[in-house]
């Protein structure tokens, strides 16, 4: 299903099963009210993702066609994909801040000259703002490929976009990226909600195919996008931000959650992000992946399909021959 305006809402889009960001009442109750009532989670920030220095002159070189594909976790949701000889960031950030109060725990793995190889293009999955740093996009200067709506913001800033609705798709040199849907909604301004789409990627090359979830809910999309892209390698599923519940399970998921999705995109690899980098919500940074580890051993899962990687960790990724 295309990403569509339903008539009975005032919003241009909305998430498959029809939901709507949150009412601003319940936005105020989270922000403040539950804030001041000392109703929210009291908990220390916690131990922030371990970090590595990745080999850079290795990630100078991307991997050529018929070579595993190579992922290196920058931070947070951002990653440095490369396959088939093509270089793609997704969601880059290496802003110290991204609002207030809201600071980075640990520098990015890799820079804007310092590291960062040349990229082909980058893939945005929203407009939030650990998702969409203007600053850092201008930085990296490539162009864009993100959801419906968002090609004016990048053009303001002299960068071209290639807009897509999810499962469309376009191709960098030989990789196919494909837009595909999420749980989640959009906002940039106080009047923008939901003017632009949101979404996941799946990038797709000669030996691996590399699924990005950008941030969601857990849905019973996840189904759908694993049937329809084929046998996915790697899944890049978010496992933080999720406290409180009743305000955060409609837009992100926890680690259990996301564990559940993996089984439903019947990917092979769980990758983790979203986690460790920025505290965005009430549970201490270093709680998800224990959560996840303890919800892999109740599945009982295989151990060596779950990969919690250091900030700076390189992992190679090709489909079994």
């Amino acid at each position: 299903m295309d990403a569509k305006r339903p008539a009975s809402t005032r919003f241009r889009f909305v998430n498959l099963d029809g939901s709507e960001p949150h009412a601003f009442s319940a936005v105020m109750k989270w922000a403040l009210v539950d804030r001041a009532m000392g109703r929210r989670r009291k908990a220390a920030a916690g131990e922030p993702a371990p970090s590595v220095v990745p080999d850079r002159a290795l990630l100078s070189r991307p991997p050529a066609v018929g070579q595993p594909a190579r992922l290196t976790w920058i931070g947070h949701a951002s990653w440095l994909i490369q396959l088939d000889g093509v270089s793609l960031i997704i969601d880059p950030i290496f802003s110290e801040s991204i609002g207030p109060g809201v600071k980075r725990f640990v520098p990015p793995a890799l820079n804007v000259g310092d590291g960062l190889p040349s990229i082909d293009a980058q893939l945005i999955t929203h407009n939030h703002r650990d998702h969409l740093d203007v600053p850092s996009v201008r930085a990296v200067g490539s162009p864009v490929v993100a959801g419906l709506g968002l090609a004016p913001l990048f053009e303001r800033h002299g960068l071209s976009c290639t807009e897509l609705d999810w499962w469309s798709e376009t191709r960098v040199g030989s990789v196919t990226v494909r837009f595909v849907p999420s749980q989640h909604w959009s906002r940039r301004g106080l009047n923008d909600a939901n003017a632009t789409l949101w979404g996941g990627f799946v990038i797709e090359g000669s030996t691996a195919r590399i699924y990005h979830s950008g941030d969601t809910a857990y849905f019973e999309g996840f189904t759908e996008i694993g049937r329809r892209s084929g046998p996915i390698d790697a899944a890049l599923l978010p496992i933080g931000a999720y406290d409180p519940a009743w305000f955060m399970s409609k837009q992100h998921m926890n680690p259990e959650e996301a564990a559940r999705a993996f089984t439903d995109l019947g990917a092979r690899t769980f990758v983790a992000m979203h986690w460790g980098t920025f505290k965005l919500t009430d549970e201490p940074l270093s709680e998800p992946p224990s959560r996840l580890t303890a919800e892999w051993k109740r599945r009982n899962l295989a151990p060596t399909d779950c990969k919690i990687l250091p900030i700076g960790g390189v992992l190679d990724v090709e489909r079994p021959r």
